[in-house]
């Protein structure tokens, strides 16, 4: 695949943003529509989610953790490559996620976004997205009884 133009370069780190602040954000809705419908995310630490539905319980984990424990995350991300063909693309990038509680903030572990992108009536979002991490780390466990999934 050829490198990106500019213009879809700057369209597909728009999306990697709107994501990534989604998510610290707690905007579960935003993060949902960042990915075609039949989409899908990999984490190394909570597993495949795939689909609407099912990536809309991973991004209320986020929203559960921040009311219940006061738990912020924060998803940087850096160094966007991305080659595009048609209404396809590939894009990969560098993460940072920080984890914030009780005052304290850590570096759960640098680590990278590999996706796969789909260009439908000029808008780019992800078909699939998988994550990997450098370091194994573990993410604190929601109070409430349901313990399904994010972070990344």
């Amino acid at each position: 695949m050829p490198s990106a133009s500019l213009e879809d370069w700057f369209a597909i780190h728009g999306l990697f943003v709107r994501y990534a602040t989604a998510l610290d954000a707690c905007d579960a809705e935003t993060v949902v529509a960042c990915f075609e419908p039949d989409g899908w995310l990999e984490s190394p630490v909570l597993g495949r989610f795939d689909g609407s539905e099912s990536i809309r319980e991973f991004a209320m984990r986020t929203v559960r953790l921040k009311q219940e424990q006061g738990v912020q995350f924060r998803h940087v991300v850096s160094n966007l490559r991305a080659e595009v063909e048609g209404e396809r693309a590939h894009a990969r990038c560098y993460l940072l996620d920080f984890l914030t509680r009780d005052g304290k903030t850590e570096l759960l572990s640098p680590g990278e976004y590999e996706c796969v992108l789909k260009r439908t009536a000029g808008i780019w979002r992800f078909v699939e997205r998988r994550v990997t991490m450098d370091r194994p780390f573990t993410l604190p466990k929601e109070q409430a009884m349901n313990t399904t999934a994010p972070t990344s």
